[in-house]
């Protein structure tokens, strides 16, 4: 455990909890300490850092882990990168989730990157890979089967900027708030299908959708 304010760590347990079976996802108790532990360090390094605008610790359930969740049922084995991953979101609650896939957390911000790769090394995640940089400039030896971006871009330059970076038989998830039909529609030429899922986060009444890319073949 953490020594963080014990008071607040438990009320955001339960209300982690809580979310977790509105959301039917299957998630131990120690994972979600884990997820719960992350937010503790997350509120330490954001009065020094300014890592997130979201400073109410029981809001953070909501806004960032529960967010970050929502995105689980489209989560495949593999590797996967979270560009513009921020303070590590969805990154560090996915791959606490999913052990056994390798993530890939990719931001600009040195701040940021710091933090991320100090929480990932205190909770002891292992699976997770951060690099500090442009996402146009990164080249990684292996490719992904999927890239996601909880708020990195618009749909249509994510794709531009990753392109490189996906497996031929990969897949973009952009975790996006209202309906982005206008970002759609600069997709036409760029996919072949697209899927757009509405999906609920508990404690917080904003809209969520997931957006399911598969490259464009040619």
């Amino acid at each position: 455990m953490m020594n963080f304010n014990h008071g607040a760590q438990t009320e955001q347990a339960e209300r982690l909890r809580c979310g977790i079976d509105a959301m039917g996802l299957s998630v131990s108790a120690e994972q979600q300490q884990k997820m719960v532990d992350y937010l503790g360090l997350l509120e330490k390094w954001n009065k020094a850092y300014n890592l997130t605008a979201v400073r109410d610790p029981i809001v953070m359930v909501s806004r960032h882990l529960l967010d970050s969740l929502t995105v689980v049922p489209y989560i495949k084995s593999g590797r996967m990168l979270d560009v513009g991953s921020g303070a590590g979101l969805p990154g560090i609650p996915l791959a606490i989730l999913f052990p056994e896939t390798q993530f890939v957390l990719l931001d600009s911000s040195r701040k940021k990157t710091r933090f991320i790769t100090q929480a990932a090394g205190e909770l002891n995640i292992s699976n997770v890979e951060v690099h500090c940089g442009r996402v146009e400039a990164y080249r990684p030896e292996q490719l992904f089967d999927q890239i996601t971006s909880r708020a990195f871009a618009e749909i249509s330059l994510m794709v531009k900027l990753t392109r490189h970076l996906l497996r031929p038989d990969g897949e973009w998830l952009a975790m996006k708030g209202q309906h982005p039909t206008a970002e759609l529609a600069e997709l036409e030429t760029l996919c072949e299908q697209v899927a757009v899922s509405a999906v609920v986060v508990p404690g917080d009444d904003a809209a969520r959708h997931i957006v399911q890319l598969p490259p464009k073949i040619d």
